[in-house]
């Protein structure tokens, strides 16, 4: 690492682009990767990180990575992808000298249902596919530091909203028809209390694990809003939105019956043992670490989301 380079990876993505704003106010030396998508104002390259040649180019000459890259919501492709991206990059960091922070989310954790407070040290026995993917490539990570090959820090986030978030719980279904005017729908239970996190939080927060050379070699939970209720964030959505509506919730034998026969049930299905009880997501570890890190209330958040959909 002869200079400062931040180096994005999936920066056009929600988090990606959480990162590329937290690093321009810090005004730190930036590279914005993507597949398909060069963003104004930013160093940008393109770049299929299932390539090797194309991963080294990219990444040539940083002194920080940050993997943010989202894939569609398929077992079948994180299965081809994830691991094969997170080698390709593990490689071009070694080459480079650079640190890897590696965006990470909960789905390893298991069994059904999760013990609370979900902390770092929570039993990793994932009891759904895409549980086990992840799994494997945090651990190929864990490894790749393990054995000195590279200097690296995973931050691990919960079910996230925000800007630009497609993939969010609150996107799909949800936000996607209130803007159409219709009622958001959800898969899971009612009255059951979660914890989110903010795009842009989640932004910062890599950056800050980044710049302190202390966290490096270790898993940390990324900052998440106090526990609501999906009616508690309805209720949020409609006051932003000025709106009153109710969602609707698919009973599970419903869900069950359709599965078969529509991907994306299926796909979904095999998660919502998070939203079965009370999901209490501990950053306590994180909070001792940057006690000044203020969290973004879920009103600023959503509106902030809604604002971003409504360009």
């Amino acid at each position: 690492m002869n200079t400062l380079l931040h180096t994005v990876l999936g920066a056009s993505g929600a988090v990606g682009r959480a990162v590329v704003n937290d690093l321009t106010h810090r005004g730190l030396p930036m590279r914005a990767v993507s597949r398909t998508t060069i963003l104004p104002g930013v160093e940008s390259k393109q770049a299929d990180l299932l390539n090797l040649f194309q991963t080294k180019d990219a990444i040539q000459g940083s002194s920080h990575v940050y993997l943010c890259v989202g894939l569609p919501y398929s077992t079948k492709v994180w299965k081809q992808e994830f691991p094969r991206i997170m080698k390709n990059v593990i490689v071009a960091c070694e080459e480079a000298n650079a640190v890897l922070i590696f965006l990470d989310n909960a789905y390893m954790y298991g069994p059904s249902p999760l013990k609370t407070p979900i902390d770092e040290q929570h039993l990793q026995q994932p009891v759904a596919k895409k549980g086990y993917i992840r799994k494997e490539v945090a651990d190929i990570l864990l490894q790749a530091i393990a054995d000195q090959r590279i200097q690296a820090v995973i931050g691990r986030a919960a079910e996230f909203y925000g800007p630009y978030a497609k993939n969010s719980m609150f996107y799909i279904s949800f936000l996607e028809r209130m803007l159409q005017g219709k009622a958001p729908q959800v898969l899971c239970k009612p009255s059951v209390q979660h914890m989110y996190a903010y795009t842009e939080d989640i932004g910062r927060a890599l950056v800050a694990l980044a710049l302190d050379t202390s966290t490096y070699g270790s898993v940390w939970h990324l900052p998440v809003g106090a526990p609501v209720t999906i009616e508690d964030m309805t209720a949020t959505f409609n006051e932003v939105l000025n709106t009153n509506f109710s969602t609707s919730f698919m009973p599970s034998l419903v869900r069950h019956g359709l599965s078969p026969f529509i991907s994306p049930l299926r796909e979904v299905g095999e998660m919502l043992y998070q939203f079965e009880t009370d999901y209490v997501f501990s950053f306590d570890k994180f909070q001792r670490k940057f006690p000044d890190f203020k969290v973004t209330l879920y009103k600023e958040g959503v509106k902030k989301m809604v604002d971003s959909f409504q360009e």
